[in-house]
């Protein structure tokens, strides 16, 4: 009998950022590019931070989209970890970009902050009027092929964005196919666990949407994209 050799693989730790506040008191929106963590946020990313010290995980590489949220999210993260990596930017990695709400009717609103992340998502589909999901695994897979190719590190942290780990999620998930699980929860601050192998394919999914400090989400039963269309509808009336 042949002799097995157990494959050698390594862990990506793909983590959305912690949360933040989008709409001010008024009800305007908050310029995405610019927002950073919130109160919650900030407990949140250094909540996700102590759960890595606890099991002792080193980071060889912190990538992050480069967004404030991201950057501050992997800061927090690092501080509990007690390590000091370099931050890496990877702009392909921004989150799903949104054309402007005062473009959309009335009628097409409610559509265009819902129909986005609403179950296996058709590619034609588009985000609050911008950037339609083919667009967005046209722009996030082949930055995850190019770090897949690099042999340098064993483990590494992306801290980045609920459509876009949606996105990398769905790939891993499909073992390297091109789909967009919309209904995948992505909680802020939450971790997700995956393992690659030197084949394309070879993709292993340990954890998902794991959310310190309250992973078991005694309290949530709604989407994200639920909770910011009553967050702006409540601003606008208000």
């Amino acid at each position: 009998m042949a002799e097995f050799t157990m494959p050698r693989r390594r862990r990506i730790f793909l983590m959305r950022h912690g949360d933040v506040t989008y709409f001010d008191d008024t009800g305007r929106a908050i310029d995405p590019d610019t927002v950073p963590l919130n109160e919650r946020g900030r407990v949140q990313a250094s909540a996700a931070g102590r759960a890595f010290a606890a099991h002792g995980l080193r980071f060889d590489r912190v990538i992050v989209s480069g967004l404030p949220r991201t950057v501050e999210t992997a800061e927090r993260v690092l501080a509990e970890t007690g390590q000091q990596v370099a931050i890496e930017a990877w702009p392909e990695w921004r989150e799903i970009r949104g054309g402007r709400l005062v473009d959309l009717s009335a009628d097409r609103i409610e559509a265009a902050f819902l129909s986005a992340f609403d179950g296996i998502v058709a590619e034609d589909t588009r985000f609050l009027g911008g950037e339609t999901i083919g667009e967005l695994l046209d722009r996030v897979l082949p930055p995850l092929a190019r770090l897949r190719a690099d042999p340098s590190w064993d483990t590494v942290l992306l801290v980045l964005h609920g459509g876009v780990n949606r996105a990398l999620l769905s790939h891993a998930i499909t073992a390297g196919g091109r789909a967009f699980f919309g209904h995948l929860a992505q909680a802020t601050g939450c971790i997700n666990a995956l393992d690659i192998g030197s084949k394309p394919g070879d993709w292993v999914v340990r954890a998902l949407n794991y959310a310190p400090p309250t992973p078991l989400f005694p309290d949530i039963r709604h989407t994200t994209m639920e909770e910011l269309y009553a967050q702006y509808l409540r601003y606008r009336r208000e």
